[in-house]
């Protein structure tokens, strides 16, 4: 059960009670997942042009990284709501492993030093 008074169950939430008052219904999965696709190559074309090395076009130049970011953030909400899972779970449980395996990990990369 998720709980709303997290902020991932609260986010959760807010796109379910969207969805169910604006957005009529939800998307079926595969097209949710077609637009998550979407969605992460509008930011990498910002990360490309205005991070990278390729040149940034004066159309480019508008887009705000903050918006694309947050579009990829309401599709997976809305995959994670579909598919019935808790993303707060989901992300304690995440964040325990890799702080568990990743302990030591990084501070001894000498690639990262």
């Amino acid at each position: 059960m998720m709980d709303t008074n997290e902020p991932l169950g609260s986010l959760q939430a807010e796109v379910d009670e969207w969805i169910r008052t604006t957005g009529v219904r939800y998307f079926d999965p595969l097209t949710n997942m077609a637009m998550l696709s979407e969605e992460v190559g509008e930011v990498a074309r910002i990360m490309a042009r205005r991070y990278g090395e390729q040149s940034e076009k004066e159309s480019d130049r508008a887009k705000d990284l903050g918006e694309e970011l947050s579009d990829v953030l309401f599709v997976v909400l809305c995959l994670a709501n579909q598919t019935g899972t808790d993303l707060q779970a989901a992300w304690e449980k995440a964040m325990a492993k890799r702080s568990q395996r990743d302990a030591r990990r990084h501070r001894d990369n000498p690639k990262l030093g």
